[in-house]
């Protein structure tokens, strides 16, 4: 049996960009003491997701390639993987995307999101492909919120290359009137968390999905077992990190590559 201990950074949205790299660079730490293999933040953590009401400081290249650097400097020193929720400029587009930073602080590359929810649509532009990354026997995709939800086969190509985790960073705070949950996938809750069991037990992989911390969250940070049952859950609007043991062996990936073409 081979298990990974993975750390979710379930935290609150940041006040400034800077504030984003103090957050991450502390949630690294943590979670090397801990002794995580891994750690993924939320969508766009750096500098902050660009939603209605966020007070985000436009886009800034310079910012980000020292935001990414320092963020690598905390991976090197504790010697662990980091998914960084972050955007990126691409000449005149900006990209919402997740930089895989290895243990050792080299770039591992980045998985832009693909899938845009149509509100995104006016800030943000969609990228292409989709790519499976490695940390130690670790194989892993990401899917980021939007296409996470709503589209199955996004987390299906990652468990089709092997993946036995798929990571799925995401951006989610309560709406006037919304339903305030205490208990993870509550029936009375939206779809959300229930196509979190699903993603994992479609494809017979591990399903890991981290949320910002805000008050009355309607989805938190969980994990999924690759059965489609629940492991652990972060408590709602705690922040903090949720940490957890996955047991490779369990990641087939079986239904995932049974599926054929209607």
């Amino acid at each position: 049996m081979s298990t990974v201990r993975i750390a979710l950074a379930n935290l609150p949205f940041p006040a400034t960009p800077d504030e984003s790299v103090t957050l991450a660079e502390g949630a690294i730490h943590q979670a090397s003491t801990l002794g995580a293999a891994i750690i993924c933040f939320p969508e766009c953590f750096v500098p902050g997701y660009r939603a209605p009401g966020k007070q985000v400081l436009p886009p800034d290249a310079a910012f980000l390639e020292r935001a990414w650097a320092a963020a690598a400097a905390a991976a090197a020193r504790g010697r662990i993987t980091v998914v960084l929720g972050t955007e990126r400029v691409e000449g005149d587009r900006l990209l919402v995307s997740a930089l895989v930073i290895n243990r050792d602080g080299t770039n591992g590359g980045f998985q832009d999101k693909v899938q845009l929810d149509p509100s995104e649509e006016s800030l943000y532009s969609a990228g292409s492909g989709r790519r499976l990354f490695e940390a130690g026997p670790l194989k892993f995709g990401i899917v980021i919120c939007h296409e996470g939800w709503r589209y199955p086969e996004t987390v299906r190509w990652a468990a089709r290359q092997g993946a036995h985790v798929v990571f799925h960073p995401g951006f989610h705070e309560a709406e006037p009137g919304g339903y305030r949950p205490s208990t993870f996938a509550d029936p009375a809750n939206s779809f959300h968390e229930k196509a979190a069991l699903c993603r994992a037990a479609e494809n017979t992989c591990w399903f890991a999905t981290v949320n910002y911390a805000s008050p009355g969250s309607p989805t938190t940070s969980a994990v999924v077992r690759p059965d489609g049952t629940l492991l652990s859950y972060q408590p709602y609007g705690k922040a903090g990190l949720l940490t957890a043991d996955i047991d490779l062996s369990q990641a087939t990936g079986l239904l995932a590559r049974r599926l054929r073409p209607l």
